[in-house]
């Protein structure tokens, strides 16, 4: 990669992130599109992210993702907000503007086009997401903008599912998102089999023997099972859905894609699937080699 006076520079903000794949993705794009581009990322400390968000803008940064723990705490640093990232309420990509950074977030178009190119469809699709924070918010926001069919949040804590839940339906107007508790999954209907969203750090590494459901005849009833970890590349939850008949992914393409969105938005360009087929084999390469010792980035 040739750096010199012309070279723009993107990059990741978190804390930590040391073991972040990101760097892989864009270097991956810019070779492709013929960016003379530089992705760095840059742990900023508790208490420093004003100043480091201020200082990327003067320094003529052209856009950065956001990882934990900021995607919240980073809007008021923001000169405006996409509609959909306000909906959300998580940011993980700033844009330059001419007034300050534009937020973003990439990552729940990036789990719907990965899912697309996994030949999954939402619509008219019956939904089950395991769990009831941040990410499985975003993930209901996502969802309920494709025409599906219901969403049923199941959590630990049913009472938070049930939070969820209701601040969900008032923003839509309308009720389309129920739960249950852990232990209710045998009220769904026989006859019905779902989508299922494992949207927790249950089964992360290095815990990759946990799941939060193990009973064999909660997996019988999912059809296909997503789960937003990607590391390790198969957990728990994947194991057990494929052993009960159904298929099942994880969330290294939702990455990707959400790296290959903030990437077009950056620099005007249309990244193909060819090219985001070649981005995920190196990413997959750069894991293997690593031995799997990459963060997941949520």
């Amino acid at each position: 990669m040739k750096i010199d006076g012309y070279t723009r520079v993107c990059g990741l903000i978190g804390n930590p992130v040391e073991h972040t794949m990101s760097p892989v993705i864009h270097r991956y794009l810019a070779e492709k599109t013929s960016q003379n581009m530089a992705y760095v990322p840059m742990r900023v400390e508790h208490g420093k992210l004003e100043d480091a968000v201020k200082g990327a803008f003067a320094l003529n940064v052209l856009g950065l993702n956001i990882t934990v723990p900021y995607k919240t705490e980073v809007i008021p640093y923001l000169s405006s907000i996409d509609d959909a990232a306000k909906q959300i309420g998580a940011v993980n990509t700033l844009v330059r503007t001419r007034e300050g950074f534009k937020g973003y977030n990439t990552d729940m178009p990036g789990l719907y086009r990965a899912m697309l190119s996994d030949g999954v469809k939402l619509d008219g699709e019956s939904v089950l997401v395991l769990g009831a924070g941040g990410v499985a918010r975003a993930v209901l926001m996502m969802l309920v903008a494709h025409n599906i069919r219901e969403v049923i949040v199941i959590n630990r804590t049913k009472e938070r599912a049930e939070a969820v839940a209701d601040e969900v339906n008032v923003t839509l107007g309308r009720k389309i998102v129920r739960t249950l508790a852990l232990t209710e999954y045998n009220s769904l209907p026989a006859d019905r089999k779902y989508l299922a969203i494992q949207a927790t750090n249950v089964g992360m590494f290095p815990h990759d023997q946990e799941t939060l459901i193990e009973e064999e005849g909660f997996y019988k009833k999912i059809h296909t099972g997503y789960d937003l970890i990607f590391n390790p590349f198969e957990t728990k939850f994947m194991k057990l859905t494929r052993e009960a008949g159904g298929k099942a992914f994880n969330g290294l393409k939702m990455l990707l894609y959400q790296g290959i969105i903030a990437y077009e938005l950056w620099t005007g360009e249309s990244i193909t699937e060819d090219m985001a087929r070649g981005c995920y084999e190196e990413v997959c390469e750069n894991m293997h080699m690593n031995n799997g010792d990459s963060r997941d980035e949520r």
